[in-house]
């Protein structure tokens, strides 16, 4: 049985989470919300809907789209400067690639931050047999249905996919679609991450081999 590796992106291959962070902080500040850092934490992982929605709702804001628009604009100025990648990701890619493992993305956020955040960090688009996003499907993580999309688009069973995701969401949805799940501690606690259900959790995503993969040759 073939083993595909889909990673989440943001907290797996971009440390991207303290510039949405900052971003959604300027940006709902324009709508009349005064937002802080801590108030995104329940909806991390969950696509940036969720992400500037809940908090506008924790304000008593009615959310609009509009939000999200000037949010990902202040976003992208802020892109070039401040995206960074965690040490090790481009090692297991390139392992991954040699090893001639099929790969996928499947992130909660909307295309244009994961094109552009993927670009940013030197990442080659071709590597992956498919890029989903929040845009291709209805119901976001913790639900199933980005995985299990990009399953079914790559013609593999569930069963014969690993998630490498950040987020206790990521971590819920992944196991919820039947899938091996590796964390890694970057946005989480690893006993957090455990706790949601992550088969295997590191620290960083340096840590992560083929074998916790199960896609070792």
């Amino acid at each position: 049985m073939q083993r595909a590796v889909i990673f989440d992106m943001d907290g797996v291959l971009t440390d991207s989470e303290p510039v949405i962070n900052a971003a959604a902080i300027a940006g709902l500040k324009e709508f009349g919300v005064d937002a802080k850092p801590a108030d995104f934490l329940p909806f991390v992982g969950a696509g940036e809907d969720r992400y500037i929605g809940g908090v506008a709702a924790l304000y008593g804001k009615e959310y609009v789209t509009e939000m999200k628009d000037r949010v990902y604009e202040i976003y992208l100025e802020m892109l070039p400067s401040r995206i960074q990648t965690f040490a090790g990701v481009h090692d297991l890619l390139t392992a991954l690639r040699n090893n001639a493992t099929p790969l996928a993305v499947a992130s909660s956020a909307d295309r244009i931050k994961v094109v552009a955040n993927l670009e940013a960090i030197g990442v080659d688009l071709s590597w992956f047999a498919i890029i989903v996003t929040g845009e291709d499907v209805e119901h976001k993580k913790p639900a199933p249905d980005i995985y299990l999309y990009t399953a079914r688009k790559m013609a593999l069973d569930p069963a014969a996919c690993t998630v490498v995701e950040d987020a206790l969401h990521g971590v819920q949805a992944a196991k919820a679609a039947g899938m091996r799940c590796v964390a890694v501690a970057h946005s989480f606690e690893a006993h957090e991450l455990g706790k949601a259900g992550a088969d295997v959790v590191h620290t960083t995503i340096a840590d992560v081999s083929l074998t916790d993969l199960q896609v070792a040759s």
